[in-house]
């Protein structure tokens, strides 16, 4: 018995997921500019003041910092912040564009004193790059090989003190020898619904959208604990209330409009509840392998390990075995199928779901 998942449902994808897309362009005026504008992450922001008062205290660049943590967190925003109230300038970056060592020696040596050089997705820096970054952090120098072959040349070149700062979603794939250089690591959690309602309604007022308490708290709850999904969802949520109620974004209004976009009142997406109930039907409810579930729902396996799993791991509808992903019991009641009901049952659940959506 299985059940095609591959069929297309009509659902922007893009929507949940916490990845900067073309949409998001106008989210950077949104962005918070000081560390008391920065809602959220309460630690890691208390931490990070205390260095950065540190640093300016002593008239010295603040120490290497590396930011993990899932995307659509602030990141980015964090590094910007951090810039400001250092009074220094930034030069960003991300670590596929810097093919060549030359690239990263031609960045390094534009920066002026305490400027900070932000590289995202350092983990996907190339390593023969990455080795040039070591002698750089740690003693602000780079060597640099002029000519080729016996008569190739390395000249020793003294930069200016800097910081840099390193953005990733996968620490884990850092080298030990440049994870060990930075001085300052900050992990940057999921946002609980509280602090997500605060960056709604702070960008609502700069989007000038009208929006009361329960407008806010219901696209809060649906917005998988990322500010980008939240700022992306509010102006989806926007358009409905233009043009299908008298402009003002009420629970009701968010409510209809999040349905409509089929996303429920956790937060799960149409491509959550395929994924789901994939390993439900077709596998017994797990374990199945990665790739396997990733053809039988047409997704490509690694946006199911970076943009899905997270968030159902999180939530308690997953888990990952030595034999692959499991549907919890919290899944079968999340999608109304009995934990115990024998493969025939189910089938008929899901096929009475379907024949109600549509």
């Amino acid at each position: 018995m299985s059940i095609d998942f591959t069929k297309d449902i009509g659902f922007d994808k893009e929507l949940t997921s916490p990845t900067f897309v073309s949409e998001d362009d106008g989210e950077v005026s949104l962005r918070p500019q000081t560390l008391s504008e920065y809602i959220g992450q309460e630690k890691a922001k208390g931490n990070l003041k205390v260095f950065i008062e540190a640093a300016k205290k002593r008239q010295e660049p603040l120490d290497h910092v590396l930011l993990h943590g899932p995307p659509g967190l602030g990141k980015t925003t964090l590094a910007s912040i951090i810039a400001n109230e250092m009074g220094v300038n930034i030069r960003k970056t991300s670590g596929p564009a810097i093919e060549k060592p030359k690239d990263l020696a031609a960045l390094l040596t534009n920066l002026n004193d305490n400027d900070i050089l932000f590289v995202d997705e350092i983990h996907r820096m190339n390593r023969s790059v990455e080795e040039i970054l070591y002698p750089a952090m740690e003693d602000n120098e780079i060597d640099i090989i002029i000519g080729q072959g016996p008569s190739a040349n390395s000249i020793r070149l003294e930069l200016k003190k800097f910081t840099l700062i390193g953005a990733t979603t996968r620490s884990g794939q850092l080298s030990a020898p440049l994870r060990d250089r930075f001085g300052v690591i900050l992990k940057l959690e999921l946002y609980e619904p509280e602090a997500l309602q605060k960056i709604i309604e702070r960008s609502a007022g700069l989007l000038k959208i009208e929006i009361d308490k329960g407008g806010s708290m219901e696209i809060a709850k649906r917005s998988r604990g990322t500010p980008r999904i939240a700022n992306r969802m509010l102006r989806r949520v926007r358009d409905f209330a233009q043009v299908c109620a008298d402009g003002v974004i009420t629970r009701e209004v968010a409510d209809d409009a999040l349905n409509r976009l089929e996303i429920d009142h956790l937060g799960l997406d149409a491509i959550d509840r395929r994924l789901l109930t994939g390993i439900i039907v077709n596998y017994g409810g797990g374990p199945v392998g990665l790739e396997t579930l990733a053809a039988t729902i047409n997704e490509e396996s690694i946006t199911i390990e970076d943009v899905y799993e997270p968030f159902l791991l999180q939530q308690g509808f997953l888990t990952r075995t030595p034999r692959g992903r499991c549907a919890t019991r919290l899944a079968y009641e999340h999608l109304g199928i009995p934990f115990d009901a024998e493969p025939s049952r189910v089938k008929g659940v899901i096929d009475g779901q379907q024949k109600m959506d549509i």
